[in-house]
């Protein structure tokens, strides 16, 4: 469903993301952990096409997304809830959630979204900055299912949440990959949070990928250990 090849990217001539491979499979959440300022946001914002890559290949479903505009990687697939949410505080939950709609060409937010997170058709008339920041995340995260991604990114989903929130997220985060239809790759410092949604694990190092392993074959030790390079 998704696959980056050989991703590269540069601020200027200093060279941030260096030859980055990375596989989603349909219905798989690959988590991407590491240490503060090793390049995991940097990649999110590279794949979602914030960033420009320097070179490699970004495809979503077979489709080449590498030198499309951002409005267009989303249109062709691919779904972004960026660190710090950054939800539109003057609109409410239903005008945030229905700016996600514009790519798909349907008016009504589908019946799904408010299933799965119930506190958002409670507050739906509530401005988006009047919410607190975990009914925020939710609301990031609804906002970016309501374009039927077949790829959602979501960079550091928990930071500053509460813990009851967290579950709810995680539970959220955990029924869309049993689905089955969506690939999803999670950028977390948290490691239990990750450790109990990942499929597979990859470590990030400076900008490069440095460890990687599946769930099957965790070594929770050797993860902890990269993690700390």
């Amino acid at each position: 469903m998704f696959e980056v090849r050989n991703l590269s990217a540069a601020y200027g001539q200093s060279q941030v993301l260096h030859g980055i491979d990375l596989s989603v499979g349909r219905g798989e959440i690959v988590a991407l952990v590491g240490r503060n300022g090793m390049g995991k946001s940097t990649l999110m914002k590279s794949l979602i096409g914030v960033m420009p890559a320097r070179s490699g290949q970004i495809t979503v479903d077979g489709v080449n997304v590498t030198a499309l505009p951002s409005h267009r990687r989303v249109a062709n697939g691919l779904a972004y809830v960026p660190q710090g949410r950054q939800i539109f505080g003057t609109m409410t939950v239903k005008e945030n959630i229905e700016t996600g709609l514009v790519v798909t060409g349907n008016s009504e937010i589908p019946r799904e979204i408010y299933d799965l997170f119930p506190v958002l058709k409670d507050f739906e008339r509530r401005r988006g900055g009047n919410l607190s920041g975990g009914q925020q995340q939710q609301l990031a995260i609804a906002r970016a299912l309501a374009s039927d991604p077949k790829v959602l990114l979501l960079d550091e989903p928990t930071e500053g949440i509460q813990p009851s929130i967290i579950k709810d997220i995680g539970r959220a985060i955990s029924y869309l990959r049993n689905l089955g239809q969506i690939a999803v790759v999670l950028v977390e410092q948290y490691l239990d949070f990750a450790r109990e949604l990942g499929d597979n694990f990859v470590v990030m190092d400076r900008g490069s990928i440095v460890f990687s392993c599946t769930r099957q074959n965790i070594d929770e030790a050797a993860l902890r250990r990269a993690m700390a390079i």
